[in-house]
């Protein structure tokens, strides 16, 4: 038996140069200070929302991490026409350590937009979660009572051709529009506002998609592809499919949102879903529908129109801009408003297949004219004489 020979190994040497080694007046801070709260205390969602997405407008002293082929890099601010406050000053010259030198903070006004349902990925799970589970309890609820049993025939063929074609408008603009509009929006702010609305849409369109299918197994002769023909084919249908193809198309990323969020979903989405689906349903035996339905109302209501008027409320009360950016939207709104009533109006023959029928059509449209023109004077806008169509 032989001693091991002792190794030679480098021994760490501290320098106090290395990262923490330096005591501030803050190092023991659990918060960070680097953003300007919106109230009193920063709050758990400005911790993880704030300022998580570098601009070089503010601290990211090398410039964009990333470019497109034109040479552009980051979140160009001209993805729309809308301005927010220092939107016109040029992007600082950077050098080591220059920091946001030269600009007041923030350094534009598209910082200073935060969302009143303060939105961060575990609210968005929690949310979700919680509707999916509450959603699939009422359905197996019904499955075990026999529920659909209790449904009237011309019902049922509502639901499979009417109820199943709202599918088609949340998917397109979860997928297409919301999706798209969160990767151009200029902040992180807006990106986890406008990505949870689309999560909701995509959420939706499947509970609407799982539906189907329990439908399906549960009543006899229950046609789970009807709302394909209905989509693409009944004349009821082709003013809503062909507004929601034209707004998942529009380039301009403040546009869409205000086009589905402002005008489309009061005057056709809350007229289809509130008017028509959850007044009819009970009155024809169906008390399971409307909780699907509902969920999504909440959704907008509650939620996706909350987050949509504080950001354009920034906007047209903008101290630089605001002028500027009413007359865009005054400009949008005569031109979605006119699409959005005729789809509406489209939809009028469904109000009478029901044999227990709800309200008259043209007094929920009047309903839904009104609850847009709220929206839009809180807007500080006026409201469109196209709303008189």
């Amino acid at each position: 038996m032989t001693s091991a020979t002792e190794r030679s190994v480098p021994k760490p040497v501290f320098t106090d140069a290395e990262a923490g080694a330096k005591e501030f007046p803050d190092s023991t801070s659990r918060r960070f200070n680097y953003y300007i709260p919106q109230k009193r205390k920063q709050t758990h969602y400005e911790d993880v929302t704030v300022e998580v997405q570098p601009d070089p407008r503010h601290y990211l002293s090398q410039g964009w991490l990333y470019g497109f082929s034109d040479g552009r890099g980051g979140y160009p601010l001209d993805w729309t026409v809308l301005k927010a406050w220092g939107s016109d000053r040029p992007e600082p010259v950077r050098g080591p350590g220059s920091g946001g030198k030269g600009y007041d903070w923030p350094a534009h006004g598209w910082h200073e937009f935060r969302d009143p349902n303060e939105e961060w990925e575990l609210s968005l799970y929690r949310y979700n979660a919680n509707v999916v589970r509450q959603v699939g309890q009422n359905v197996e609820a019904a499955r075990r009572s026999k529920a659909f049993g209790q449904w009237n025939t011309n019902w049922v063929r509502f639901v499979e051709r009417h109820v199943g074609a709202w599918m088609h408008v949340d998917h397109g603009l979860g997928l297409y529009l919301f999706a798209n509009a969160n990767r151009r929006a200029p902040t992180n702010m807006h990106n986890n506002a406008i990505s949870v609305n689309s999560m909701h849409r995509i959420r939706a369109a499947q509970d609407l998609a799982l539906y189907g299918l329990t439908l399906s197994e549960e009543i006899e002769g229950f046609d789970g592809s009807a709302h394909l023909d209905a989509w693409n084919s009944d004349p009821a249908w082709q003013g809503v499919r062909r507004t929601a193809e034209r707004l998942t198309s529009v380039d301009d990323w403040c546009e869409a949102v205000f086009a589905a969020n402002v005008v489309f979903e009061p005057l056709v989405g809350e007229l289809f879903r509130s008017h028509l689906v959850q007044h009819a349903a009970p009155r024809n035996g169906d008390f399971v529908t409307p909780t699907i339905v509902g969920a999504e109302e909440y959704d907008f209501s509650e939620r996706d129109l909350r987050y949509t008027r504080a950001m354009f409320e920034l906007l047209t009360a903008d101290r630089e801009f605001a002028d500027h950016n009413k007359r865009i939207l005054q400009s949008w709104l005569a031109d979605w408003v006119p699409a959005s009533i005729a789809a509406a109006r489209a939809l009028q023959p469904l109000w009478s297949q029901p044999d227990a029928k709800p309200p008259r059509f043209e007094d929920a449209l009047d309903s839904a004219k009104s609850r847009f023109a709220g929206i839009v004077t809180d807007l500080g806008l006026e409201t469109p004489k196209e709303l008189a169509q």
